[in-house]
């Protein structure tokens, strides 16, 4: 599916037109994501509803992932835009986009993890949950991805 953005751009689920490279750059300087391999981007695309944002050129410059089941769940994660392509309005079209996606409706939960977006996640009715609620096993992704 596709849609027109701000400016020209325009988003596109299509798992093959996502430029792995592109995501794989990115997030492996990300503070979550840090030396992600090549091959586990690639695996997160292929199981994941994706979301890419392209120029005019069909070059990839915003993205944007829901890991769900697409009835009851999903985890918005991986969302940038590459800093020479900010300003546009392309962060809250890639997530609004895909907020709305036809196949995320009617989910009981959407969850997400920032550390420096909250007021912009609140925008769209994200709030922190109740302490003690959420549980969660974590590794460092410096550490884990250095073994690779």
């Amino acid at each position: 599916m596709k849609w027109t953005g701000p400016d020209g751009f325009e988003a596109d689920d299509s798992a093959e037109r996502i430029d792995v490279g592109v995501v794989q750059g990115f997030l492996s300087t990300s503070y979550w994501a840090e030396g992600i391999p090549r091959e586990v981007v690639e695996r997160a695309v292929v199981g994941s509803l994706n979301l890419g944002v392209y120029d005019a050129d069909g070059a990839m410059v915003a993205y944007a992932r829901m890991v769900t089941d697409r009835a009851t769940f999903a985890w918005l994660a991986d969302v940038f835009v590459l800093e020479s392509h900010r300003g546009h309005g392309l962060g809250r079209f890639v997530v609004s986009t895909l907020l709305e996606h036809p196949e995320l409706k009617g989910l009981r939960q959407v969850l997400l993890a920032t550390a420096d977006a909250h007021e912009l996640y609140r925008s769209y009715g994200f709030s922190e949950t109740p302490p003690g609620r959420m549980m969660a096993i974590r590794k460092d992704a410096a550490e884990l991805y250095a073994q690779s």
